[in-house]
């Protein structure tokens, strides 16, 4: 039995947030804490980030119609609506597109841990980050948390979805960076180590794009194809900075 993927699919990180620019503040000064005052849901976009998600619509504008995204799905996060709003009102073959938002796209979620440095870890949570140590990112799921494999469980249902419900569509997603490596990690059916291998090799830059074509003549498990992995030129040709800072809720993803 064959799956039914969608046409192509690209997965967008959010443009830069006041998050990242407190995140990097914090380090910056060696605070234990993010100075931030929203909860992480409502956390907007930068003036940095809003100029990155215009950049990258100009880019999907800019494609032939027929090759525009036909659907946005977006995590409910303000920072990544903001930036599909911005990509939405660009694409003239789409006038007006709805950006649907699902809940399983949103942010890792990081308990304890939120709002704090790798310092403020190490000094508040000794614990949390010895068990880190031990267990590794991919598996560690801090008090009231969730682990990667926990956002993993949440995707897998969510790419079911997409699957089900927009097969023969161009999708575009935009989230967060978790979410970007872990669609990866089900899609291309990564181990552990492959996954924090490509982690390792860098953060994902705010607004870089993750592409997969369908493959029409293959099996199950084979039907997405990677074309682009955390592709910028669209900012670089607009003149637009590449950022890639963490997100600013936790040091440690």
């Amino acid at each position: 039995m064959k799956q039914t993927w969608p046409k192509q699919i690209w997965i967008v990180r959010h443009g830069e947030s006041a998050g990242n620019v407190a995140r990097d503040a914090a380090d910056l000064a060696g605070h234990a804490r993010i100075d931030i005052a929203e909860r992480d849901v409502d956390v907007p976009l930068s003036g940095l980030g809003e100029q990155q998600a215009e950049a990258l619509g100009a880019w999907f504008a800019k494609l032939p119609r027929s090759e525009q995204p036909d659907v946005i799905v977006a995590s409910p996060y303000k920072r990544a609506m903001r930036t599909a709003d911005i990509i939405s009102r660009q694409l003239p073959a789409q006038a007006g597109l709805a950006v649907v938002t699902d809940e399983r796209l949103r942010e890792k979620e990081f308990g304890i841990l939120d709002r704090l440095t790798r310092r403020g870890i190490e000094e508040l949570h000794p614990d949390q980050a010895e068990f880190r140590r031990i267990l590794g990112k991919f598996y560690h799921r801090p008090p009231a948390g969730e682990s990667w494999c926990d956002v993993i469980l949440r995707l897998r249902s969510m790419l079911d979805t997409i699957s089900l419900h927009y097969a023969d569509h161009r999708v575009l997603i935009v989230a967060h960076q978790v979410v970007v490596l872990c669609m990866r990690y089900i899609i291309e059916n990564l181990s552990e180590e492959q996954i924090l291998e490509i982690d390792r090799q860098g953060d994902v830059s705010n607004c870089g794009v993750t592409e997969y074509l369908a493959q029409t003549d293959t099996e199950v498990g084979g039907g997405l194809v990677l074309t682009r992995y955390n592709f910028v030129a669209p900012l670089v040709e607009a003149g637009a900075p590449v950022t890639a800072q963490t997100d600013a809720n936790v040091a440690a993803r």
